[in-house]
């Protein structure tokens, strides 16, 4: 069971949409929902989930609009979150930015979606590319045309249309991860893990079935080889075309793929990670009326492999001033309104050190620095290499005609949440 009803509000809370999916909750029971939400957030205990007496509200927040279900039972909370980010990103594929205006526009077709989206509480089409077969907009208001439902709504595979055909069968394979680091100032890892997701972008004719063979480390355990070059994949999570009793069974990633882009699946591996690019600084003060920081940057990654659009942002005093910088490579900027200098380097290949000097003027009185500083940030990305050596082994692509199609595999590693302490 997921919600009795649905509403969109404005930031003061006034309904701009609302549909009742059961009429076991009454419509004014929502007048109670930005009163309670203020009373918790000045107590400082606010929550996602309010109740006012039998009614609970599950909220989230998105630009300048609140989306709340309601629901009088103890639903399952994970399903009417999935349900609400699922709505907000069918709206914003369909008016490219979801806020008051873009609601107050498209009353018409709002109402329609909501009316696909749910059905006595139950969530049903939530793929925006299937509900715009039979929901299309034209301005800002809707074509009704035929009332006749599109046969993949109700097909097993309601993610994918029949009927497609491509003169080139093609599968492209992008393989990304996100490394999330914390070092502290004596340089030990607080923190580090790699955040995996694998996205394909599919041209293929018909009802193609796929089979995706990664080197996992409980599939080489099943089928008794080495494990030396295999990684052990965590919280796994798949796109709803996923097999997932076949993936239990045996680790075959098997599944008929939505036409276009998708991400297939996500993963995380809470491995220690060495930093990629290491980073050392040292600030000098003089006399309180200048201050000089150096910065080292080391890229600590195989030589072959080069990062691109690294960007280091370096903390400076808040009353700096009057920047000068000298650097071995690339660029840098005062970005004053952050109280950074900002580093650029286009392109830093593995094995190089590089030098970057800034010189700022400080006012005549110092300014003590209560807190410590700000951590340096680093901004890159790798194409051509993953951190957990994950690969893709093998992708076959089976469908009844027999065409051949080639898939394409890229691996890409790239800086999360990547920070480095100074003090």
């Amino acid at each position: 069971m997921s919600a009795s009803a649905v509403f969109i509000l404005d930031v003061k809370g006034k309904p701009l949409i609302s549909r009742n999916y059961k009429g076991d909750v009454a419509m004014s029971e929502i007048d109670h929902f930005m009163p309670l939400l203020m009373q918790r957030e000045e107590e400082g205990a606010l929550a996602p989930l309010l109740s006012h007496g039998r009614v609970h509200f599950l909220w989230i927040k998105h630009s300048n609009l609140y989306l709340v279900a309601t629901t009088l039972k103890n639903a399952n909370a994970s399903m009417v979150y999935s349900f609400l980010y699922k709505t907000v990103e069918v709206f914003c594929e369909y008016f490219k930015e979801l806020e008051e205006e873009s609601i107050r526009d498209n009353f018409v077709i709002v109402y329609e979606l909501l009316d696909e989206l749910m059905d006595f509480g139950f969530p049903q089409t939530t793929d925006s590319k299937i509900l715009q077969e039979y929901i299309t907009q034209q301005g800002n208001k809707l074509e009704t045309g035929k009332s006749r439902v599109p046969p993949t709504v109700t097909n097993a595979v309601s993610w994918r249309s029949e009927g497609i055909k491509y003169k080139k069968n093609e599968v492209f394979i992008d393989v990304i991860e996100s490394v999330n680091l914390l070092v502290n100032a004596n340089g030990s890892v607080l923190l580090s893990e790699i955040v995996g997701t694998i996205k394909l972008k599919v041209f293929l004719s018909g009802m193609p079935e796929l089979r995706l063979g990664l080197n996992d480390r409980v599939l080489f355990e099943l089928t008794g080889r080495s494990k030396n070059k295999s990684v052990e994949l965590e919280d796994v999570k798949f796109h709803q075309c996923v097999r997932l009793s076949r993936f239990d069974n045996d680790r075959t990633i098997s599944f008929i793929p939505p036409d276009g882009d998708f991400e297939l699946m996500s993963y995380r591996l809470s491995t220690q990670v060495k930093p990629l690019i290491w980073i050392e600084s040292v600030i000098e003060k003089f006399s309180h009326s200048r201050v000089e920081i150096m910065v080292k940057a080391k890229g600590q990654f195989k030589k072959q492999s080069v990062a691109n659009g690294v960007e280091i942002s370096v903390p400076v005093p808040s009353d700096a001033d009057s920047p000068r910088f000298k650097t071995s490579v690339g660029s840098a900027k005062y970005v004053p309104e952050k109280n950074v200098v900002i580093w650029s380097i286009k392109s830093f290949p593995g094995g190089k050190e590089y030098l970057m000097r800034a010189h700022f003027g400080l006012p005549s009185v110092e300014k003590e620095e209560v807190d410590g500083r700000p951590p340096i940030g680093v901004k890159f990305e790798i194409p051509y290499f993953t951190v957990s050596g994950i690969q893709v082994r093998y992708m076959k692509i089976i469908e009844k005609s027999g065409y051949q199609a080639l898939p394409w595999v890229r691996y890409i590693t790239q800086s999360g949440d990547y920070q480095l302490r100074t003090s």
